[in-house]
């Protein structure tokens, strides 16, 4: 096995928003990383980080950026539409790319960007932080250590009361984003419940979406833009999704931006299994780093349940780590760390859409 690769490595963040700060946060933390390049629109901000993290090079347009050169890995933390062609140019040039969720607008743009991959011999890693919580941690290890017995149902959600990231911005347009909630924060919500339950097999879906609050101008919170009309809400601000598991399992999916319920933003697991169950509940906003998490079981036909011992989590930082030693690893790690995790997430969310726009079951 060849030796890890423990050169400097010169990186480069696209993206100077929410997203694209906590990877200049995670990376600058690391030892043997340097950020050598920013790429932003927003010229006063992009120059208070750059000054910041005394980054060499910023620039406005992220081309400029990557044909400067110099670069060994990029995160991509831009609106969706952007994903697939930053990465897929950066990729083209032998840089290795850590994508910001979902992996891109639709399956079709993750697929051209995983093959791109393929082709470059490269990492592609999708930034999906909150399976690196702490307490999604440890009940995975409560389930893979058959503490449940076999899970046969879930449930998994993030929901918000009044979330629309901002009404009338590319969050809300279908052509730039892909969807609503469903594939922004409804894809973590998938790809949690699947790394718990194993990775199963996704057999079939029947999906639902509702656009009742954003049309109206209403669920956009503190975010509230009064310019709001129908016509700059087309995406769906709540979606629920069935999905039909290989060895009989069922998953329900939850995702909403806008709906009456409580004010704090809800993250929650549910399951099911022959052996005990658990629930798994983050409420807060932003999340705390540390949720209620149960565990139902028995013994001697008497309850025995339990609150498992939880460490915090570490989100960004460890989506970051883990892309760097990737990187490091050479050609042997990369081979699995291609995207295709991140795809699958994509062709089952797809599925969903297709599923509520003809109104029946979709397979896969």
């Amino acid at each position: 096995m060849p030796e890890p690769d423990t050169k400097e490595l010169r990186v480069g963040v696209v993206g100077i928003g929410w997203a694209g700060q906590q990877h200049l946060m995670a990376y600058n933390a690391l030892e043997g990383v340097r950020i050598v390049a920013l790429a932003g629109m927003e010229q006063e901000l992009r120059d208070s980080l750059q000054a910041e993290y005394s980054i060499p090079n910023a620039f406005a347009d992220w081309k400029e950026m990557l044909e400067h050169g110099g670069l060994d890995a990029i995160s991509v933390a831009v609106p969706t539409f952007l994903h697939a062609p930053i990465s897929i140019a950066a990729l083209e040039r032998g840089i290795h790319v850590l994508s910001e969720k979902p992996i891109a607008r639709n399956a079709i743009e993750g697929q051209a960007m995983v093959d791109a991959a393929r082709k470059a011999g490269r990492v592609l890693d999708v930034a999906f932080n909150h399976r690196r919580r702490g307490d999604i941690g440890a009940l995975k290890e409560v389930i893979d250590d058959g503490g449940l017995g076999r899970p046969y149902y879930a449930k998994a959600s993030w929901l918000r009361r009044s979330g629309i990231p901002t009404l009338g911005s590319w969050f809300t347009n279908p052509e730039l984003a892909g969807g609503g909630p469903l594939a922004d924060i409804g894809v973590h919500a998938l790809d949690y419940a699947l790394h718990l339950l194993g990775e199963p097999k996704v057999l079939a879906v029947s999906a639902a979406t509702h656009s009742e609050l954003g049309p109206q101008g209403r669920g956009g919170g503190s975010r509230y833009s009064a310019q709001a009309t129908s016509h700059a809400f087309e995406v769906e601000d709540f979606a629920s999704a069935f999905l039909r598991l290989e060895g009989g399992g069922t998953l329900l999916i939850e995702a909403s931006w806008a709906t009456y319920r409580e004010t704090d933003d809800l993250l929650d697991f549910t399951v099911y299994g022959t052996d005990g169950g658990a629930e798994l509940k983050v409420q807060g906003a932003p999340f705390p780093p540390v949720g209620q998490l149960r565990v139902f079981t028995d013994k001697d036909g008497e309850s025995a349940d339990y609150v498992p011992p939880v460490l915090p989590g570490r989100a960004h930082d460890a989506v970051v780590e883990d892309f760097v030693t990737a990187v490091r690893g050479g050609p042997e790690a990369w081979r699995g760390h291609d995207g295709s995790l991140a795809l699958y997430r994509a062709q089952i969310i797809d599925a969903c859409y297709q599923s509520a726009r003809e109104q029946r079951e979709v397979r896969l």
